[in-house]
């Protein structure tokens, strides 16, 4: 679906405080748009608030809801975006901006849009926002002004560029079980310099959160603190010194600073990326991260070699689904361990070549059966320690990811002499250290998703109030593919 995209400018024989006082009340175009039945600001906030939404109705009969996104009075420049409507404007951002004519005291009024229609209806649609809104506009404000359409009173004070938004959260309250998880409100402040304010529709969990909640990792997270490493969602307004992302555009991140399992959120700008159309918020948030961690195993880590035998532990599980598959497409030997024939099913649908299933982690026998494991991927830790290094192949590798079962007891360097092996323990962060390293790496994994190299795991939705539920639902043996939560 390609975007089309409306622009349209005039001037308005007025000075640029007079009509800026109208533009800026995102609730006064009743007033002056003919186009417009009645107008109201849900929530009873106000109308020059950041993150209002106005409901209005067309004279028409068409009902439609926008989003106040950002309102900058010193720029004299606004955005806003469509939120709901009958009219058939897809993901619709638009920006007015006002300049200063100074000859004869007039202003310049530049209006553009951005927006997705149903399939054949372009010319249609563009040609109604073009001239129903845009064009109609311009000459009902002129109207409008000439009546005395002033809503400014003399003497009142600018609005701050942009306010703290009210969301939800989930908050840590101790280290421990689920139960730990509340959530609760709060408000996000406006992004500081180098950050992105976004409004959150899908946020991922992984096993990384998990180990923040137990406390396995307390450098990562305190108690009173937000857990979740990632979220997908659309641009509300950027802080001082970020260039290049539009308000209402489709983002995802990840994030080495927990903090996602929130509706609303500041993110460093160098973690964003964007999304393609093709990738919607619910994959993103759920795939990101997992896609990022076998992307870099894959092609760093331990770059795969036709034949090599990889050694995948809980391959039915979200990371292991997209790492067997992809590992397998890459000429690789997968060898994936699960607790159920169920899940034996999954992995083996899923790029294994061999399947062991086990649920008291004895799996080296069964391996070295098969030649040795020359990569093991374990994210299974301490229970699987010594099986791991049973399980190896002479010159293996073994990956260490995480410790599900508990943290690995200290690990002699010896164990791995007689057969030459390495251990690593990488995290993901520092392979997407870079913004241009991230955007390339998360393109390769796009691009795998729409080649079929990798698939997109089931995926398993809570509310952001259940994010006990899904805590304890993440921790079951009995799950597989991913889980995200919906703000």
């Amino acid at each position: 679906m390609t975007l089309q995209k409306v622009v349209r400018s005039t001037v308005i024989d007025a000075p640029i405080e007079r009509v800026w006082a109208v533009l800026r009340d995102f609730n006064s175009h009743d007033q002056w748009h003919d186009v417009v039945a009645e107008s109201r600001i849900e929530g009873g906030e106000r109308s020059d608030q950041v993150g209002c939404v106005r409901s209005f109705s067309l004279k028409d009969g068409n009902r439609i809801r926008e989003q106040l996104l950002t309102l900058d009075d010193r720029q004299y420049k606004s955005t806003y975006c469509i939120v709901e409507a009958t009219v058939p404007l897809l993901r619709y951002a638009a920006t007015v901006t006002l300049k200063p004519v100074t000859d004869g005291n007039r202003t310049f009024w530049h209006w553009e849009s951005t927006f997705a229609t149903p399939p054949g209806r372009e010319r249609e649609l563009r040609d109604m926002v073009a001239q129903g809104v845009y064009e109609a506009g311009f000459a009902n404000l002129r109207r409008h002004l000439q009546r005395g359409g002033d809503l400014r009173a003399p003497g009142q004070a600018a609005m701050p560029v942009a306010i703290a938004l009210p969301t939800r959260h989930v908050r840590l309250q101790g280290y421990g079980d689920a139960a730990q998880l509340r959530t609760e409100d709060t408000e996000v402040p406006p992004p500081a310099p180098g950050e992105v304010r976004i409004r959150q529709r899908a946020i991922g969990l992984n096993f990384i959160d998990v180990y923040q909640r137990r406390g396995q990792i307390p450098s990562m997270l305190a108690p009173g603190g937000t857990p979740g490493m990632e979220a997908a969602g659309s641009v509300l307004d950027c802080g001082e010194g970020v260039h290049g992302f539009l308000a209402d555009e489709r983002v995802a991140y990840l994030c080495p600073q927990p903090g996602a399992y929130t509706g609303v959120r500041n993110v460093p700008a160098p973690w964003l990326v964007r999304l393609p159309p093709a990738v919607d918020d619910e994959v993103a948030a759920a795939l990101l991260l997992k896609g990022l961690t076998a992307d870099a195993l894959l092609h760093d880590v331990a770059p795969v070699q036709p034949g090599a035998r990889w050694l995948v532990h809980a391959a039915a599980g979200a990371l292991g689904q997209v790492l067997c598959q992809w590992a397998s497409r890459l000429g690789a030997q997968v060898i994936g361990t699960v607790s159920t024939e169920a899940k034996a099913r999954i992995a083996r649908a899923h790029g294994c070549a061999q399947v062991i299933v086990t649920s008291d982690y004895r799996f080296a026998d069964a391996v070295q059966a098969l030649g040795g494991a020359d990569v093991i991927v374990d994210g299974l830790g301490q229970q699987a320690q010594q099986e791991n290094l049973a399980a190896l192949a002479p010159c293996g590798h073994w990956i260490s990811l995480g410790q599900a079962s508990g943290p690995l007891a200290p690990l002699d360097p010896d164990a791995l002499l007689m057969k030459s092996a390495t251990f690593s323990r990488p995290i993901v962060f520092a392979y997407v250290a870079q913004p241009q390293t991230l955007a390339r790496r998360a393109a390769r994994v796009w691009a795998a998703l729409a080649d079929g190299s990798i698939t997109m795991p089931t995926i398993e939705r809570f509310t952001l109030e259940s994010a006990a539920q899904a805590h304890e639902r993440l921790e079951s043996r009995e799950r597989s593919g991913a889980l995200v939560l919906i703000p």
